[in-house]
């Protein structure tokens, strides 16, 4: 266990995103006296002269300029205000000389624009916001971005994807520095889940748009109209009137994927929507979108949004707010049909096993439930 975490210091600038900024103080400046032994200290970091200001109006006061990451062991660094401003010189100098004595920088969501800025990320894995992650390996072509992922790790420099992504790395420097069990608590304390499974590609909506060819567009949506069958390319191509040869090269094309590529896109995508809309099963869902299995549904949906799909619907779908509704009554003699629902329903059996008790109104939900 690590007997002296050190400082970590938070930067701040005007146009700073509160909720980023928020997460770090949260988690390394919050007194923690569950815990017997030295906790994080933290500091506020002003990287501009005069007022500073968050989202919101909210003003920020900082406890001194930059040279206190003279002394920081480890660096924070939220959201960047703008991703094509510039970034000060003397803040890019001073987060390399940080990093040359052995400092930790970790950067949330697009705050990976400061780092990459200071060439140290050149040669490493990093990740940002899926929205920002193109624009990252454009920019930076010797990152190697991953956009799917919560968050990378490459020992001294940790960088996080967007936003609430940023817990989840604060957390792992607190597992880092205390281990699991510590982390675990502070996560507790979040009210929040101590690792999340997926990453990123959960939360990306379907990315491709139409293609400004008029023919193509026909085409796709011909097929977006006929997901629930068995497509092939070749289909497609004689939709369009075109060779197989030709019409691949015209599609790619057009839309930057291959056919095959597009409509695996389509059916996760309609998929996605079953999921989150309806209370329809796997092996329906699996149907109406094409799939031969329901087994190789699964796995396709894993392999491109990062979790299977009931976790997908546990955390987006309809039902998740029906289940989680709270009764203002106590649920006087209904506590033994409850429980042999919990027994006989899935949901039900999840929550058993998170400590719900058959007297707890959520498990009224479970007697009907239909989760797969």
């Amino acid at each position: 266990m690590q007997p002296t975490p050190g400082l970590v210091a938070i930067l701040a600038y005007d146009g700073l995103c509160t909720f980023e900024f928020g997460i770090a103080v949260e988690i390394f400046g919050l007194a923690r006296p569950e815990f017997d032994f030295p906790w994080y200290e933290h500091r506020i970091v002003a990287v501009d002269q005069g007022p500073m200001r968050a989202m919101g109006g909210i003003q920020v006061l900082a406890d001194g300029g930059m040279e206190l990451l003279e002394q920081a062991r480890t660096i924070i660094i939220p959201g960047w205000r703008d991703r094509s401003a510039a970034v000060p010189e003397p803040l890019l100098s001073a987060l390399r000389q940080a990093h040359a004595r052995g400092a930790r920088l970790l950067s949330i969501c697009s705050g990976v624009f400061v780092l990459a800025a200071t060439g140290l990320l050149d040669g490493h894995g990093a990740t940002t916001h899926w929205r920002y992650a193109r624009e990252l390996a454009e920019r930076y072509p010797d990152i190697q971005v991953d956009p799917d992922v919560l968050y990378v790790d490459s020992g001294q420099l940790i960088t996080s994807a967007g936003s609430a992504a940023g817990i989840d790395a604060c957390l792992h420097l607190v597992a880092r520095d205390f281990g699991t069990q510590v982390a675990n608590s502070v996560a507790r304390r979040l009210v929040m889940s101590p690792q999340r499974t997926g990453g990123q590609a959960q939360f990306i909506p379907s990315p491709v748009s139409p293609t400004p060819r008029s023919d193509l567009s026909r085409v796709m949506q011909w097929a977006r109209e006929r997901l629930h069958q068995p497509l092939e390319v070749r289909d497609l191509a004689s939709e369009a009137a075109m060779s197989e040869r030709t019409f691949l090269r015209r599609f790619t094309e057009a839309s930057g994927l291959s056919p095959k590529t597009w409509l695996q896109h389509e059916r996760l995508a309609r998929a996605r929507e079953l999921l989150e809309s309806t209370r329809q099963n796997t092996e329906q869902i699996a149907q109406h979108c094409g799939y031969r299995s329901v087994e190789s549904f699964r796995v396709a949906f894993r392999s491109v949004v990062g979790v299977p799909p009931s976790v997908y619907r546990e955390r987006f779908g309809r039902g998740k707010g029906d289940l989680l509704r709270c009764y203002s009554g106590p649920l006087r003699g209904q506590a033994s049909l409850l429980q042999e629902s919990c027994h006989r329903s899935t949901v039900g059996a999840r929550l058993a096993r998170e400590g719900v008790t058959p007297d707890t109104p959520y498990l009224k939900a479970c007697a009907t439930d239909t989760y797969p």
